[in-house]
C-alpha cells in the first residue's frame, strides 16, 4: 500500500521537473540563440514478486511477477534545432544557419554560444555586450592577409585608425584603340611655286605631322598647227574671195585621228573669222588667229586637251596644189600646198611629286611618291594624290607648277587619365595619350602629368597589335621598363609598370576597327585613409573600408563544433562550454570546416515552439492531477484498513 503512496510523490516530483522545464523554455521564447529543453521520464525502481518460470515436458513456462515503484526524469535533452533569423541591420550582428558556435572567451576559458548580438567595447574589441566576453577569430596582417599559421584569439578592430598610403606601382590599361579612326584633317602651310590653292580632307591612315613636298616637271603641253596664208596680210572680216579661195568644199578636221568633221555651210562671201567658228564648234579643237604680228596674221588649230601629240592631235584635208591664182581654204589660209593640216608639239606632263613625312614630335620618314592628278578634259595637272594613303585633296586650280609646298596634317588621338598615389599619398593625375602612325596597326603613347611632376624615363613608347587585332607588343621608348618621375613634392621617385595585357590575347589592349573605349581601368595605389566602417561575410570575414577607398580584410570570425552538440553543458547566459561527453571543441571557418554560415546584421530567435509548449503543459498539468490522485485514494486505502479495528 505504501508503494503507491511513494510511485504517487515520484510522478508529482517528476512532472513538475518537466513543468519547470516547460517554463523555462516559454520564459525564453524571445531569447536569442536559446535552445528549448525537453524531459523525457523513465520508469524508477521495480520489486520482483515471483521470478519467471522454465517451461518443462509436462507444462509450459510462466511470467515473472514484477511492480513498479514509480518514475523519474531520465533526460533533460537541449533540442538545437535551427532558430529563425530576425533581421537587425546591425553589422556586428551575427546569425549561424546550420551547423556551429560562436566562440567567446573570458580570459580564463572559452564559452560557446549560438547568440550572436555582439558589439565593440571601449577597447575596440569585438565582445558580447551581456556578458563582457570576447568573440574570437583570427586577426589578418597589414596586407590584408589571414597567415595560415595564425592563432585563435581575440579581435580587436580599432575604428579611427590610419591606413598608410601605398604608392602606385602597377597601372592596368584595357579595351580598345580604333584602328580604322582618323582625325586628320589637312591644312595648307606653304603653297611655294606649286600653283597648289586647294587642300581639304582628311588622311585615311590618320597621321598627324608635317608633309613636305617637292614637285618637279613640267606642265602638259597642247599640240597645235600655226598656219602661214599665202595671201601675205590677212584680216578676221576678208572674205574667202578676198583671200584668193574659189573652193570651200571639202574642208575637214579630224580629232585625235578618230573623228573627222567637214566643214560646211561656208561661202566665197564667208570671212575668215566665219572660217575660225566654224572650226570652233568641233568640239575638242581651239580655234584662233594670232595677230601678234600684224603684218602676217595667222590662224592657230590647237587641241583643247593637253597630251602627247600621238594621242591628242588635229589634222585636216589636204590643201590644193600651188596655184598664182585659185585655191581652197588650206591653200589660201594655212598657205598648205598639196598637204593636209596637222598639228605637233603636244607633250604629257613629267611631275614628280615625293613626301617627305614628319610626324609630330618624331624624326623624319622614308620619302614617298605620291601621284598626280590630271583633268580629263583639259589633260593638264591639276593635283597631287596619295597623302596620307589618300583622304585629302590638294589642287591647283590653274594647274600645276615646278615648286616646294608644306602641308600639315592633324593627329588622331585617344587620351585617357587615372590619379596615382606617391609613397606620401599625394595624388598624381597621369594621362596617357595614344597617336596613330602611319604605319598600319601601330599606335605612339606618351605621359603627362599636369602638375609639378617631372619624368625621368618612361614617358613614352610604343604599342602595336596583330592583324587580328590583338597586343603584339607595348614598349617604352630609350630602353625604359616603367614609367619613373620625380613627383615633386618631397616624396620619393615612382616608378608604375605600364600593364597593357598579354601578348596575342584580348585581355588587355586591343585594336579593332571600333570605336574608342581604352582607358587606364585600374591601378593599386592609395592615400592614407582611417578606418570607418566594417562589413561581415558569410564565411565570417570582417571587411574594413577605409575613408581612402580602400577595403582590406582585418579578421575573420571562427566557429567551433562538437561531435555531440547535446552533450554540452548549459552556463547560463546563452553560453555553453564542453563536457565529458560533448567532445572537443573542432574551431574552423564557416563554410568550410564547419557546414554552418554567417549572417551578418541578423540574429538568430529562440527555436521555442509555443504551440508543443502549451501542449506538454496540459500532459504535465494532468500526469500531476492523477498522481496527485494516486496518493489521495492510497490514503483513503490506508484509513478503511486503520478503521477495522475499532
Amino acid at each position: 500500500m505504501m508503494s503507491s503512496l511513494y510511485a504517487g510523490v515520484s510522478g508529482l516530483r517528476n512532472h513538475q521537473t518537466k513543468m519547470n522545464v516547460i517554463g523555462n523554455n516559454i520564459a525564453n521564447i524571445n531569447t536569442i540563440g536559446f535552445k528549448s529543453g525537453r524531459v523525457t521520464f523513465q520508469e524508477s525502481l521495480v520489486q520482483t514478486l515471483k521470478g519467471a518460470g522454465r517451461p518443462s515436458s509436462i507444462s509450459g513456462g510462466t511470467n515473472p511477477v514484477q511492480m513498479g515503484l514509480g518514475m523519474t526524469v531520465a533526460s533533460v535533452d537541449t533540442l538545437f534545432q535551427q532558430g529563425g533569423l530576425e533581421t537587425t541591420s546591425q553589422i556586428t550582428d551575427m546569425a549561424i544557419q546550420g551547423d556551429g558556435f560562436f566562440i567567446l572567451s573570458d580570459g580564463r576559458g572559452l564559452s560557446y554560444t549560438r547568440a550572436g548580438a555582439f558589439g565593440f567595447d571601449a577597447n575596440s574589441y569585438l565582445v558580447d555586450p551581456g556578458t563582457g566576453m570576447k568573440v574570437q577569430g583570427r586577426m589578418a596582417g597589414a596586407d590584408g592577409v589571414i597567415p595560415a599559421i595564425s592563432t585563435v584569439g581575440d579581435i580587436r578592430l580599432p575604428f579611427g585608425q590610419q591606413d598608410p598610403a601605398h604608392e602606385t606601382g602597377v597601372l592596368t590599361l584595357a579595351n580598345n584603340l580604333n584602328s580604322a579612326a582618323t582625325d586628320s584633317v589637312a591644312s595648307l602651310v606653304a603653297e611655294g611655286t606649286t600653283g597648289i590653292d586647294q587642300v581639304s580632307g582628311t588622311a585615311l591612315n590618320g597621321a598627324g605631322g608635317t608633309h613636305s613636298v617637292v614637285l618637279t616637271g613640267i606642265q602638259a603641253v597642247k599640240s597645235a598647227f600655226t598656219g602661214a596664208n599665202g595671201s601675205g596680210a590677212m584680216l578676221g572680216s576678208m572674205t574667202l574671195a578676198d583671200m584668193g579661195v574659189d573652193d570651200v568644199t571639202g574642208l575637214t578636221i579630224t580629232v585625235d585621228g578618230t573623228t573627222t568633221t567637214p566643214i560646211n555651210g561656208l561661202t566665197l562671201q564667208s570671212t575668215v573669222n566665219d572660217v575660225v567658228r566654224a572650226i570652233n564648234e568641233i568640239a575638242g579643237v581651239d580655234c584662233r588667229l594670232d595677230t601678234t604680228d600684224p603684218a602676217n596674221v595667222q590662224i592657230v588649230v590647237e587641241r583643247t586637251k593637253a597630251g602627247e601629240n600621238g594621242t591628242f592631235n588635229v589634222t585636216s584635208s589636204a590643201g590644193a596644189a600651188t596655184d598664182a591664182t585659185h585655191g581652197n581654204i588650206i591653200n589660201r589660209l594655212f598657205g598648205l600646198s598639196g598637204a593636209g593640216m596637222a598639228s605637233t608639239g603636244g607633250l604629257d606632263n613629267t611631275f614628280v611629286a615625293i613626301d617627305t613625312f614628319t610626324p609630330t614630335g618624331d624624326a623624319a620618314e622614308a620619302s614617298v611618291q605620291l601621284g598626280i592628278e590630271v583633268d580629263d578634259n583639259s589633260g593638264m595637272a591639276v593635283g597631287i594624290t596619295g597623302l596620307g594613303t589618300d583622304g585629302v585633296t590638294v589642287k591647283a586650280s590653274n594647274g600645276l607648277t615646278a615648286g616646294n609646298l608644306v602641308i600639315d596634317t592633324a593627329a588622331t588621338q585617344h587620351s585617357t587619365s587615372i590619379t596615382s598615389y606617391d609613397s606620401q599619398g599625394g595624388r598624381h593625375t597621369l594621362i596617357v595619350t595614344f597617336t596613330k602612325t602611319s604605319t598600319d596597326n601601330l599606335w605612339d603613347w606618351n605621359v603627362t602629368l599636369p602638375g609639378s611632376e617631372t619624368i625621368l624615363e618612361g614617358g613614352s613608347g610604343t604599342v602595336r597589335f596583330n592583324p587580328d587585332g590583338s597586343l603584339l607588343s607595348f614598349q617604352y621608348d630609350g630602353g625604359a621598363n616603367s614609367l619613373s618621375f620625380d613627383p615633386g613634392n618631397g616624396a620619393g621617385t615612382m616608378n608604375i609598370q605600364i600593364n597593357a595585357g598579354d601578348t596575342g590575347q584580348f585581355d588587355g589592349l586591343t585594336g579593332f576597327a571600333s570605336p574608342f573605349t581604352a582607358s587606364a581601368i585600374q591601378q593599386d595605389g592609395y592615400g592614407m585613409g582611417i578606418l570607418e566602417e566594417i562589413s561581415v561575410d558569410s564565411g565570417g570575414v570582417i571587411t574594413g573600408m577605409f575613408s581612402n577607398g580602400v577595403s582590406r580584410t582585418l579578421a575573420q570570425v571562427i566557429l567551433a563544433g562538437f561531435s555531440n552538440e547535446g552533450g554540452l553543458v548549459r552556463a547560463g547566459s546563452n553560453c555553453y562550454q564542453v563536457s565529458a561527453n560533448s567532445g572537443e571543441a573542432i574551431q574552423g571557418v564557416a563554410g568550410e570546416t564547419i557546414s554552418g554560415s554567417i549572417t551578418s546584421g541578423a540574429l538568430e530567435s529562440s527555436n521555442v515552439d509555443i504551440a508543443q509548449e502549451f501542449t506538454s503543459m496540459i500532459t504535465a498539468q494532468r500526469g500531476f492531477q492523477a498522481n496527485s490522485r494516486i496518493i489521495t485514494t492510497s490514503d483513503s486505502m490506508l484509513e478503511e484498513l486503520v478503521n477495522l479495528k475499532r
